[in-house]
């Protein structure tokens, strides 16, 4: 079984592909340098030369801020982008994988978001993917993966950015936002788990079990690295953003993910090795 992945050099990218190699798949690995997919005939070209079973869709605008001042870009990339590739997926009958985001929900909702709850994004980045999951739907072969709070060995993320500023001499964090954390290697798995299994096509929930806040996060980034900080939690309203976050990305992930503190702490593990 062949699968072409877009955006393989991401944070995500770089785990996914080799745990998909493990798996037994041939793995066509492609990002900007080989594939520009905002360019309808390049992604035509590409897929059509490669043949695959499956498109995972990993590559996107992920610059939640700067969206905000970039609309058009953002748009671009995440719902042209993501069109073109769900046309050649539709026309040819290949299964598309779309990885998408807890930003398509307002985050007013009391409780965990389920798969099938009502989209209403909130910010520009959030609207974006929410078009690129609609277009994904056309397709007659699709699962879209909504994750969130991810991160990962290889790129910026938030478990890293605590650890960098460990020794400030105060650390603020919000503590009205609620979600999931999740570890890119945990995702990738979830995505294994899906396509292996063939679940039913549709829209899944692939982030870390439980729930926490960002202050809650942070907490145990420090407890886990034996960092003595002085951490204190503050409102979303101190720390505001150019860009609107969800209070609430808790979301229902049917235990497809690990207990968000049991992959952190393997995660800790490992880049302590």
């Amino acid at each position: 079984m062949k699968i072409l992945v877009t955006g393989a050099n991401g944070m995500l990218g770089q785990d996914l592909c080799p745990i998909l190699e493990d798996e037994g798949f041939d793995v066509v690995e492609t990002d900007i340098h080989n594939l520009d997919f905002t360019k309808k005939e390049e992604v035509e070209k590409v897929i059509k030369e490669n043949n695959p079973n499956f498109v995972i869709h990993l590559g996107a605008y992920t610059n939640v801020d700067k969206a905000e001042e970039e609309p058009e870009i953002a748009f671009k990339i995440n719902h042209e982008g993501t069109k073109n590739i769900a046309n050649v997926c539709k026309e040819l009958d290949i299964t598309m994988v779309y990885v998408s985001t807890d930003y398509v929900f307002d985050g007013t909702k009391e409780g965990k978001y389920l798969s099938t709850d009502k989209t209403n994004p909130v910010s520009i980045y959030g609207k974006s993917k929410c078009l690129g999951e609609e277009e994904v739907q056309k397709c007659e072969k699709y699962y879209i993966t909504r994750t969130s709070w991810l991160y990962g060995h290889h790129g910026k993320n938030f478990v890293e950015t605590m650890i960098s500023l460990a020794d400030k001499p105060e650390i603020k964090v919000v503590d009205d936002q609620k979600g999931c954390p999740t570890w890119t290697v945990e995702l990738a798995n979830g995505i294994v788990k899906i396509i292996t299994e063939e679940m039913p096509y549709g829209i899944y929930h692939v982030c870390g079990s439980g729930e926490t806040t960002w202050y809650g996060f942070a907490k145990e980034i420090f407890n886990l690295c034996e960092l003595n900080v002085n951490l204190n939690p503050c409102t979303t309203a101190e720390f505001p953003r150019p860009a609107k976050r969800p209070a609430n990305s808790l979301m229902e992930n049917n235990n497809i993910c690990r207990d968000w503190k049991k992959a952190l702490k393997e995660y800790i593990d490992l880049r302590c090795e």
